[in-house]
Formats: C-alpha cells, sequence, structure tokens
C-alpha cells in the first residue's frame, strides 16, 4: 500500500501539493491501476489537512483523468488510457517523479509523429516575428555550441522549437508549445546526447524555414528526432 505523509504548510495552495502527492503515487506504480485509495479520513490525518482541502485535492485528480469517485465504492485510480498527458499540469508532476524516463520516451514518439510537420507548416506559415525570434535563438544556439554553454543552449532550444509550434498559424499546433513549456527541459537533459549539440541538424530545419522550403524542413526535422540523436531510445519503453 502507498506510503503518504503530511504535508507541510507553504506559500503553495495545500490542495495543489496533496494532489501532486497522490499523482506521484500512481504515476510511478506505487497506486496502480484500479486501486482503491484510503477513505477520505484516512487520507485527511496521513496529510494533515481539512477534508474540504482534501477534496480540492481529488477534484484536481479527477480533472486530469486520475482518478474517480463513485457512491457507495469509493475513489479508485482510473486506467492509464484515462489520464489527461497533454495537460501541462500533468506533465510538470511527470517531470518531478523519480521515474520520467518512460514517459520521456513516449514524449520523443509523439514528437516524431508531429514536429516535422510542424516544421514544415511554419516553413510555409511563419510571420516575420517568427522568423525573428528563430533566427535569435539560432544565433543564440550557435554561440552556445561554439563555447559549449548548456544552459544558454538548453533554453534558446527550448524557445527555438517552441516558436515552430507557433509559427504554424494552426490553433491546433499551438498547445503544444505549451507541452514543450512542461517538459521540454527536462527531455533535453534526459535525452541528449553526452556534449553534442546537433547544430548541424537544427541548421538545416532553421535554413529551411526561414527559406520557406516546407520539404526539406519535414525532413530535416525527421533526421534531428532520429534514435541515433536521442540517448532514450536506446531505453525500453513501457
Amino acid at each position: 500500500m502507498a506510503t503518504f505523509h503530511t504535508v507541510a504548510d507553504s506559500s503553495r495552495r495545500i490542495h495543489v501539493q496533496v494532489a501532486k502527492e497522490i499523482a506521484s503515487k500512481i504515476l510511478t506504480g506505487e497506486l496502480k491501476e484500479g486501486e482503491k485509495l484510503p477513505s477520505e479520513l484516512e487520507l485527511c490525518e496521513k496529510f494533515g489537512i481539512s477534508r474540504t482541502a482534501l477534496r480540492e485535492s481529488t477534484k484536481l485528480l479527477t480533472a486530469k483523468g486520475l482518478i474517480a469517485s463513485k457512491p457507495k465504492v469509493g475513489t479508485n485510480v482510473n486506467p492509464r488510457n484515462e489520464w489527461h498527458f497533454l495537460d501541462p499540469q500533468f506533465l510538470d508532476w511527470v517531470k518531478d517523479t523519480n521515474n520520467v524516463q518512460p514517459f520521456l520516451i513516449q514524449f520523443l514518439g509523439l514528437r516524431k509523429a508531429i514536429e516535422p510537420e510542424a516544421c514544415a507548416m511554419a516553413a510555409t506559415n511563419a510571420s516575420i516575428e517568427h522568423r525573428k525570434v528563430l533566427s535569435v535563438c539560432f544565433q543564440n544556439m550557435k554561440h552556445a555550441a561554439t563555447i559549449h554553454d548548456y544552459a544558454v543552449w538548453t533554453e534558446n532550444d527550448h524557445e527555438f522549437h517552441k516558436t515552430i509550434f507557433l509559427a504554424t498559424a494552426n490553433p491546433f499546433y499551438i498547445p503544444f508549445s505549451n507541452i514543450l513549456d512542461a517538459i521540454f527541459k527536462t527531455f533535453i537533459d534526459e535525452a541528449s546526447v553526452g556534449g553534442r549539440f546537433c547544430i548541424e541538424e537544427h541548421q538545416d530545419i532553421y535554413e529551411a524555414i526561414m527559406s520557406g522550403d516546407a520539404l526539406t524542413a519535414r525532413s530535416a526535422s525527421k533526421l534531428l528526432l532520429e534514435d541515433h540523436n536521442q540517448r532514450l531510445a536506446l531505453l525500453d519503453a513501457v
């Protein structure tokens, strides 16, 4: 059975802290799919919180698809296929677990599926402002690669890919920029090949978008996301 601990009071809302603690138990498998959570009274005692705070926590977890409550049955962990993986707060919880790599492998699969097409659309639809942002990001990335400044590289790499989604001019792609905000830094930290910045692959994407070459932008993105550039791809997905 999962072990819960009293949540320390802080400037953060207490029910968010509790929700994150329970979510962590679910995401790491300590609380398994279909497993029943302890009663309200037990959870209130374990966390040292009021029923009002606990109910706010369970509402939040329910909204993320992690749990479901039924009268006379109790609260159970939902099947994995009901979890809201594209929710930015959910992704914040994922990246703070001690078992984040399997999720990042699956995130790579999502990127492979959608990012090449986003690059192609950006090549066709990017505004002058988007192109300016991409230019600044890429120049900063080149400089960071030259001096091996990993922090500057990561910051600009993140902004580079986020801008590509924003530049598609397709409202269904724009939310993926928010997903990148939530998990991209963690992905880069875990997935980058040690010491390699992949500057040539990024340059190909950049130049294709700037020249309006959708076909090359798509191909360059696929090349960047190939397994040999991603250490995570060597691990087994769950």
